[in-house]
């Protein structure tokens, strides 16, 4: 077998001078998709500095290398749209970022400060990460979450006059900075106790200087004004603030609400129809990840925050209430048995919250109360809470799956083998194995219309002057190694990922390469 790399000696003569000026890297004879809703040719990508400059039929272009990809697929670097990567990008181990769960995965970009938890100093933090390195490319949020906490602390309350203006010069500053839209998760506290017009007002900010509305909805449930309210929540807010809407991660979880995706769909629809421009991703998994507060506890009794919290598990009365409240949202969940500890180091990992009960001979709600009770280093939140929750259907998920205006993303967080593992799961178990979708329509999700939503410049496609993020994948080897009981496992079958023109993953291992940039946004108009 040839290898997939090889340095070739620059070819001469009159045939090769018709060509052109020697490139970087010539990636030789695969099936190429070039993100656009075409059909893929076979043939051959060439790259010089950080950008492409040729897709076409194979031509003998001198290269200071050639990778053989013949019986491979070639397609632009995947574009993760919705991630958690802090564990990896601002590591204090500047190895962990070459952030590897996504390069392995064929992932070039990711979009991160989602769910709220984008900072408002978006420029500082692009220093930060740029004189640190990066492997990938990271999209910034600025998020409502961040905002609000820096504003209000994390109290249920309404801003007073001041403080909303705070909350719209701290969300406008980050647009000037180059944040790509306001993002939000306003079913965790203390965003959900923001009513909807403090949301329109703060996004606002974010329209006018050409920003997108990326929300975590209020509710993917029912757990308060139910998953259709939530949907037409989220239409609203883009609609009165004057901004395309995104949703994130788009689901109907829990066992009250399984079998609603044509409702949801058709409510998405009908905004699009009306003229509003509404977006989704989606993560192939059936369990969601949470935490067991975010899932379990009622929002009022976080309100504050965590050592508030612990003060009303110490009050009989307030116990009471919460653990009815908490057994109610375990129902809705699917029960104990639904719920798997995933937080590492601790001595319920990849155990049910069912088997912890079992074991320490509790009640369900109170294994869970005895879990949240064992604090962080610093006493400001649950050690050890993260949970993977089964609690979406197949029929929903296949759905979604297949409306154009949905794309891929991970949610990737530590103790979910989403993390490590989505792309390759979407590809390998609704591509091949179950064929729901197509392999073009697997690309086109994951690069060219995820780009477009985003508003990616010369990035999501194999043209010529676009950004050279590209990866070369196997077809019968790409494939996920993580699952719930091992969920950090690299994927396997991606042969090279060049991202900016640079090798960053050589067959599966990082390179050592930090090629990645934070894709800052032009300073729009009304800026300083």
């Amino acid at each position: 077998m040839k290898p997939l790399f090889a340095i070739a000696a620059l070819l001469a003569g009159p045939a090769v001078a018709q060509v052109g000026a020697p490139v970087d890297v010539v990636i030789r004879g695969g099936t190429v998709y070039t993100g656009a809703a075409t059909a893929p040719i076979t043939g051959d990508v060439e790259i010089a500095g950080d950008r492409v400059v040729y897709v076409g039929p194979t031509r003998r272009t001198p290269a200071k290398a050639v990778i053989d990809a013949r019986g491979r697929i070639v397609a632009p670097g995947f574009i993760d749209a919705h991630t958690h990567p802090d564990t990896y990008i601002r590591a204090a181990d500047r190895s962990q970022h070459v952030n590897l769960p996504w390069l392995a995965q064929g992932v070039a970009t990711i979009v991160t400060g989602v769910d709220g938890y984008g900072t408002p100093d978006v420029a500082a933090d692009a220093r930060k990460l740029t004189a640190g390195g990066i492997a990938t490319n990271v999209v910034p949020f600025v998020g409502f979450g961040a905002v609000r906490t820096r504003v209000l602390g994390r109290d249920d309350r309404a801003p007073d006059a001041a403080e909303l203006a705070q909350e719209k010069a701290l969300v406008a500053g980050a647009m000037c900075q180059g944040a790509t839209g306001f993002s939000t998760g306003l079913f965790y506290a203390p965003q959900s106790y923001a009513k909807t017009e403090e949301v329109i007002a703060v996004a606002r900010e974010a329209a006018t200087r050409g920003g997108m509305y990326d929300s975590h909805q209020r509710d993917e449930s029912n757990y308060t004004i139910g998953l259709i309210a939530s949907t037409q929540e989220a239409i609203r807010i883009g609609r009165e603030a004057g901004m395309p809407v995104h949703i994130a991660h788009l689901k109907a979880l829990g066992v009250d609400v399984q079998g609603m995706a044509p409702q949801l769909i058709a409510t998405i629809e009908a905004a699009r129809k009306a003229g509003l421009e509404v977006t989704a991703d989606q993560y192939p998994w059936l369990a969601s990840g949470s935490s067991v507060d975010a899932a379990l506890v009622p929002g009022w009794a976080l309100d504050g925050g965590y050592v508030k919290l612990i003060a009303r598990f110490d009050d009989p009365t307030t116990l009471a209430k919460i653990k009815a409240a908490m057994a109610e949202n375990l129902r809705r969940r699917g029960g104990k048995e639904s719920i798997l500890l995933t937080a590492q180091g601790q001595p319920w990992t990849g155990r049910t919250l069912g088997q912890m009960a079992t074991a320490w001979k509790l009640d369900p709600v109170d294994a869970a109360i005895r879990i949240l009770r064992v604090p962080n280093k610093d006493g400001t939140d649950p050690a050890g809470s993260a949970i993977a929750s089964f609690n979406m259907a197949d029929r929903d998920v296949d759905l979604i799956m297949k409306q154009p205006w949905v794309v891929t993303s991970s949610d990737g967080s530590d103790g979910h083998p989403r993390q490590w593992a989505t792309f390759p799961k979407k590809y390998r178990t609704y591509v091949v194995e179950r064929k729901v979708i197509s392999l073009a329509d697997f690309i086109r999700r994951a690069t060219g219309a995820t780009a477009d939503m985003y508003r990616l410049k010369e990035r999501g496609y194999l043209r010529p002057g676009y950004f050279a993020d590209v990866v070369v994948f196997d077809p019968q080897r790409y494939a996920p190694r993580a699952d719930y009981v091992h969920p950090r496992v690299a994927s396997a079958g991606v042969t090279a990922l060049f991202v900016n023109g640079r090798l960053a993953l050589r067959d599966g291992a990082a390179t050592g390469a930090m090629p990645g940039r934070v894709l800052l946004r032009a300073k729009p108009k009304g800026c300083a």
